[in-house]
């Protein structure tokens, strides 16, 4: 296997990916990690490196300001056109980026390829549930407008995904909307409904945002726009959360001796809602594998990336859902 890492993509870059890309290189010596970057700035860092481990020279940086489309095209040397390139030349099995999310999905579109039957891919991060099973959210953000068989394609793609790399049997699909009766919601999921049920998958029905977190689905469909919405809600609840407990365990010397008996079970319930510890996001829908990570990756989160590419490339992620697009 052989997986592209854009090394100079991520708010912490190049530092988090040389990281990243060092320790996935020691740990799995049957992957070829490609760091795609300038080779000035990264050998000095990757001295010892394993063999495993190289560069693929790239002089120049796609930023977060950049207006995606024009960046992919106008910047043809940039690390994460150069690595989707290395995706559709068959020089690489999957791409890994930190950086620009629209840049990357113009990348997956432009350069790498819609996969045949597809006509939007879709982002699809794990969103964390209290029984630990994580929850496949899609489309969360890659296209903000949708049509019914956009949602389909979708909850077909995001069973699979969940089949093949989760290792769930049957996986259950459910629809974001505002209520679990069939006929709730807007013109798009009313349409989509039933679309829904004919798919071979195990469509459960709506799902309301309240039940997302108690593990209602495996895999959550919705319009990019509800989706993004919905993500970043969460987040900004989550980080409040933490923000409000920390305040109120450092008022008096009676609550610092509570945190200090509840700061393990804290801890571990931050790991368990932290977006590091999933890696990345697949764009699922392209015609080679992507993976996008979170603008604030370290090595940490790089490396679990790597790990979630492996594990999609030994399953055959993209053939089988190629497959099952194509009816074939």
């Amino acid at each position: 296997m052989r997986i592209a890492i854009d090394a100079m993509g991520g708010d912490h870059a190049p530092k988090s990916t040389v990281e990243g890309a060092l320790a996935a290189a020691k740990e799995w010596g049957d992957t070829e990690i490609i760091l795609v970057g300038d080779e000035q700035v990264l050998a000095p860092m990757l001295q010892g490196a394993p063999a495993n481990l190289r560069i693929q020279h790239a002089s120049e940086v796609i930023d977060a300001e950049d207006e995606p489309v024009k960046a992919v095209r106008r910047k043809k040397d940039a690390s994460m056109v150069v690595a989707g390139r290395l995706v559709r030349e068959g020089e690489a099995e999957a791409m890994i980026s930190a950086g620009n999310t629209g840049a990357l999905m113009t990348t997956g579109l432009l350069v790498v390829g819609r996969m045949e039957g597809i006509e939007r891919p879709a982002l699809a991060p794990m969103i964390p549930t209290v029984d630990e099973r994580g929850v496949l959210a899609l489309d969360l953000g890659a296209n903000m407008d949708a049509k019914p068989e956009h949602l389909a394609q979708y909850a077909l793609m995001g069973s699979i995904y969940r089949e093949k790399v989760h290792g769930i049997a049957k996986p259950r699909v459910g629809l974001l909307n505002v209520g679990t009766e069939a006929m709730k919601g807007n013109e798009l999921t009313k349409a989509a409904y039933p679309l829904l049920e004919a798919l071979p998958i195990h469509f459960v029905g709506n799902v309301e945002a309240r039940d997302i977190l108690t593990g209602a689905c495996d895999v959550l469909v919705c319009d990019g726009f509800a989706g993004n919405i919905l993500l970043k809600s969460l987040e900004g609840t989550a980080g409040t959360m933490f923000s409000i407990l920390k305040k109120e365990f450092s008022k008096s010397l009676k609550n610092k001796l509570a945190a200090a008996v509840l700061m393990p079970s804290l801890r571990g319930l931050k790991k368990t809602l932290d977006y590091k510890e999933h890696g990345g996001a697949p764009l699922l829908g392209l015609s080679g594998l992507v993976v996008k990570g979170h603008g604030s990756s370290d090595g940490g989160a790089i490396k679990n990336a790597v790990r979630q590419a492996r594990t999609a490339l030994q399953s055959q992620l993209t053939e089988s859902i190629a497959r099952e697009i194509s009816g074939k």
